[in-house]
């Protein structure tokens, strides 16, 4: 798979405690998350997740550094996942840890969001 840097839209944003880089590979927005996703850093992945204006949206989250979330990541899943499929797009978790995954499945974001082990297999159709 061909790897490009966004030129137009290419964001990204820390907070003390997140950040979040975003490229595109193969026309799939991949964001690339480190830290903790909580209350405070919710607007950095808010925003990272933000395709809106882009027809047939299609965004992989690579979670692999991702240390902690708590319902403040969830609910911004959840939206995210949302405006994704209303734009007839959609929206794959990759490579949680197993704390993270722990998490989604206890609170069933495993069973509407797509969640895949590697970024690899969330790029793969």
């Amino acid at each position: 798979m061909a790897e490009e840097q966004m030129t137009d839209t290419e964001q990204t944003a820390q907070t003390e405690q997140l950040s979040a880089a975003v490229t595109a590979t193969d026309g799939i927005r991949v964001v690339t998350l480190t830290g903790e996703i909580d209350h405070h850093t919710g607007d950095t992945l808010r925003h990272a997740l933000d395709a809106s204006g882009v027809s047939h949206p299609r965004v992989v989250v690579d979670m692999r550094q991702v240390t902690f979330m708590d319902s403040s990541g969830i609910n911004i899943f959840i939206a995210a996942h949302h405006a994704l499929s209303q734009a007839d797009g959609w929206l794959r978790l990759a490579a949680p840890t197993e704390t993270i995954m722990r998490t989604l499945s206890i609170v069933g974001v495993d069973a509407v969001i797509e969640c895949r082990e590697t970024l690899h297999h969330a790029l793969k159709n």
